[in-house]
């Protein structure tokens, strides 16, 4: 009879810590008509306070930087690479180093060029790791089908 009490209180125990798992960083993605032939996939991190997500910038000091990965398909062809804007240099006791990191929330834009007016959608992946000044959590990698409606703007 103990021993089941016990599994049964471990049981409610991992439960409620699972309930409780950190999620200091919630992300976006929506595609932003910008002509009839093109447009850009905005992902936006909205990141809970002295919390923070690493730049796009490659790092040998620990840090897993931001990383997206954009399926291609026959409606579209991406143009350049994911762009970032406004990381700012801090100092990461964490790594004991000077990283570049956005904090509050961070903004990327991937420009797309469209090859037809109709609706579609794009796979799209992206890679972080967050951290705060006690502890970092292990990378998430999160998946979004963005939306692509039919174009409404004039050529």
């Amino acid at each position: 009879m103990k021993t089941l009490l016990l599994a049964f209180f471990s049981l409610i125990t991992v439960s409620v810590f699972s309930q409780n798992a950190l999620k200091p960083v919630t992300w976006h993605a929506v595609y932003v008509e910008k002509s009839a032939t093109e447009g850009e996939i905005v992902f936006t991190a909205t990141i809970e306070k002295k919390w923070h997500i690493y730049s796009q910038r490659p790092t040998d000091v620990g840090p897993i930087p931001t990383s997206f990965v954009i399926t291609p398909n026959a409606n579209f062809e991406s143009v350049g690479k994911v762009e970032e804007k406004d990381a700012h240099e801090e100092y990461v006791a964490a790594f004991d180093a000077k990283v570049f990191v956005f904090s509050g929330e961070a903004v990327f834009k991937q420009k797309v060029k469209r090859k037809n007016k109709k609706a579609f959608t794009i796979n799209t992946s992206l890679e972080f790791m967050c951290c705060n000044d006690a502890q970092c959590l292990p990378p998430s990698t999160l998946n979004f089908v963005v939306a692509v409606p039919e174009t409404t703007a004039k050529k």
